[in-house]
Formats: C-alpha cells, structure tokens, sequence
C-alpha cells in the first residue's frame, strides 16, 4: 500500500478527523496551492495589504497598533480570499497557562485562528491545554518537531519525542512543523504506522537565497516538497521583502511561489508537468 502522502490532498482529507485537517487539504486541493505566507510585519494597514495581495495564512502577535476590530476584517477577508488563518504562535508553557494564553487576553487567538502550533518542551500538557479550548471549536494544533535555524537542538530524541506526543493526540494535533516527514518515525514495539499520515508545514523556503545574517537557512520548493515529502511550505520574506505596500511584486513573487510548490507536489504524485 503507497503512503498516505503519496495519495493527494483530496483524498488525503479522508484520513483526519480533524475538521481543521480537512479543511486545509480540501482548501489546497480547490486552490491548487500549498503555499503559506508568513507575514512579519507590525503594522495592521500591512498586513492587511499584503493578506489581499497574496490570501495567505498569518500571524497578529506582532502587531503593535492591533484592535480586535482587525480581527473582523481578516475573518471577512478569509471568507472572500478562500483560505485559512494558522497563528504561528508557538505555545510553550504548562496545559492550564497555554489555555488562557489560546482563549483570552487581547488576541483571543482559538476565536479566530484555524490552527495553531506548540513546542513539546513542556510534555503532553501542552497539548492538552490547548486542546481543552481549541478542540470543541474543531481546531487544529501542529507540534513543532524541527527547525529551520541553523544550530536547532529540535532533532534526535526530542524530535522522536514530539511524534510519540502527537500519536497520543490525533484528534487535535493534525501535524508538524518539520524539514521532513515523520511518519512511522520513533515507533513503540508493536505499533503499526503503516496508515499513519500527519501534515508537514515547512519554514525556512527560499528561491534566490541561501540563508540569513540571524542563521535561517533556505531550501526550494522542489526540495521540501518532492524530496522531503513536505505539503506545505511557508514564505515570508521571499515574498514580501522589506515594502510591504508593493502589491504588484508582492502578488508576483507569492504566485511564483505558489506555482513552484503546486510544480513539487504534482511530480511527487507522479504527474507530468
């Protein structure tokens, strides 16, 4: 039997119970797109200018004029632009914590935001926090199981440590931040992972560089999608570079983008291009 990331995301929907997992797969598949853009800016006005450039995911932590009237408009702009809000939050505190921080405060990130990530550091009480809150929403969380930096101590057993976590919590963690898949890694004896399928979000994409001054390093779309066996790859600054009012170029580098990844996935599937 072929792999379930093999199958295409269409099919693939039918092997998660999470309606969040469901949701991103059927969105790429309508789309034809598994790009993600990942917009650091810190004002509203920009992020709303480069979300109707490009219909990306995103996240608001960083905003420093934030109101949650902005929240309004990217949940109308999701509606109009067809795609999914993944809040790049990176949890990483005890389960009772965890939950405040993804239901209250200012952000009231679980209102708004589809799917969610966390680091495992603090064991399977973040997840369970977290999904305290996000799952009778139908959230989704994703486990951040790697990096993209140069040095990351997120390999080896901490890595192995993650699947073991999100294995115990298929009905909410949907995934992983990773390089690479994950499935079938660090089994118990006796467990079968043969119909094992979790989504692979990637950072760290990049056509024109190779790396940054602060240790990101860069891989193409072809490499993490064909060779890595990633079904989303995650773009920041490749797309919007430093003027994030230049929506013409905006909206021609995210379609590049866009275009490369979809070009990986169908070779993947086995289809010409």
């Amino acid at each position: 039997m072929s792999a379930p990331y093999t199958q295409t995301y269409g099919a693939r929907a039918q092997n998660f119970s999470n309606p969040t997992a469901r949701l991103i797969l059927e969105t790429m598949e309508r789309k034809k797109s598994n790009l993600a853009v990942s917009v650091d800016v810190t004002n509203s006005n920009d992020l709303l200018s480069i979300i109707k450039a490009v219909g990306p995911y995103t996240h608001i932590d960083i905003i420093e004029d934030f109101e949650f009237s902005l929240i309004k408009q990217l949940q109308h702009l999701s509606r109009e632009y067809d795609f999914v809000y993944f809040e790049d939050r990176k949890f990483a505190d005890i389960g009772n914590t965890v939950a405040l921080q993804y239901s209250a405060g200012v952000h009231k990130i679980v209102s708004w935001a589809h799917l969610t990530n966390a680091h495992p550091v603090p064991g399977p009480s973040v997840i369970q926090g977290l999904s305290s809150v996000g799952l009778p929403l139908g959230r989704g969380l994703l486990l951040l199981a790697e990096m993209s930096t140069k040095g990351s101590l997120a390999v080896g057993s901490y890595t192995e440590e993650a699947v073991r976590m999100a294995r115990q919590h298929t009905d909410f963690v949907i995934g992983f931040i990773a390089q690479r898949r994950m499935d079938g890694l660090a089994l118990q004896p006796g467990e079968d992972a043969s119909g094992e399928d979790f989504l692979i979000l990637t950072p760290g994409i990049g056509l024109e560089s190779k790396g940054d001054a602060m240790g990101q390093q860069y891989r193409t779309p072809h490499e993490a999608v064909f060779e890595s066996g990633s079904d989303v790859i995650i773009v920041g600054r490749g797309i919007y570079g430093t003027d994030p009012k230049a929506v013409d170029k905006i909206a021609a580098k995210a379609e590049r983008y866009m275009a490369e990844g979809w070009a990986a996935y169908q070779a993947r599937l086995g289809h010409q291009i």
